[in-house]
């Protein structure tokens, strides 16, 4: 059975496909480009810009070296304070009163590069779900995009600001703080259950008799009937 994340990605090549435009795996667009003549074939000797936007693998050098500008990134997370995955969850489980969005240039690491803008907004982490959080994200990072792409067409030099000292979320992190324990709190296991829910995915769970089932609240139920 072919996974959301799947059906989307084969949505959007055949979308693709339809108004022209070329697409290539990640492992045969590197291949290409440490081809010198399979460069030139491709028409990669001449670009402007690379995007990466909303890409989950990590983006090595001969890509990030390709572009006239640069090679830059759109991250749906505040930087450089929300590094790494699923940072709408965290944002939500740490009672966070402001989220955000960000466009930085793309090093030999994740999510380190300096920056060049974040657009930031505030948040009700009491009313909020990682699937609504996105949802808001999703719709500020595209006007972010816009911005950005103004910018490069009116040839205005894009800043580069030093992120330094920051912090990243492991997928180790995410998963441990995503099951409920006998230890949490009333308040700790809501925040859990709205920060976790995502559906089709599993949400924040609870084990018994060695079977984990998905937790959800009330206020989600009465959500879904809007």
């Amino acid at each position: 059975m072919v996974g959301s994340l799947e059906k989307n990605k084969i949505s959007l090549i055949m979308e693709a496909q339809k108004i022209g435009i070329q697409t290539v795996s990640n492992e045969e667009l590197y291949k290409i480009i440490k081809n010198e003549s399979e460069r030139k074939k491709n028409g990669l000797e001449e670009i402007d810009l690379v995007i990466s936007y909303l890409f989950w693998k990590k983006i090595e050098k001969p890509l990030i070296e390709l572009s006239k500008i640069g090679c830059i990134n759109f991250h749906p997370a505040p930087l450089p304070e929300s590094r790494g995955v699923n940072g709408y969850s965290f944002a939500i489980y740490e009672d966070s009163l402001e989220w955000g969005v960000s466009a930085h240039f793309i090093d030999e690491d994740f999510d380190t590069g300096d920056i060049i803008k974040v657009n930031r907004f505030p948040i009700n982490p009491s009313m909020e779900t990682a699937y609504s959080l996105e949802t808001k994200s999703q719709e500020k990072m595209f006007v972010l995009f816009k911005e950005i792409i103004d910018m490069i067409k009116n040839e205005n030099e894009l800043p580069r600001i030093p992120q330094g000292k920051g912090k990243y979320r492991s997928k180790e992190e995410f998963e441990e703080i995503r099951r409920i324990k006998n230890t949490d709190s009333l308040d700790q296991i809501e925040r859990k259950i709205r920060a976790f829910w995502y559906p089709p995915y599993e949400g924040a769970v609870i084990k018994l008799q060695n079977k984990e089932f998905t937790i959800i609240n009330k206020q989600i139920l009465e959500d879904l009937k809007k």
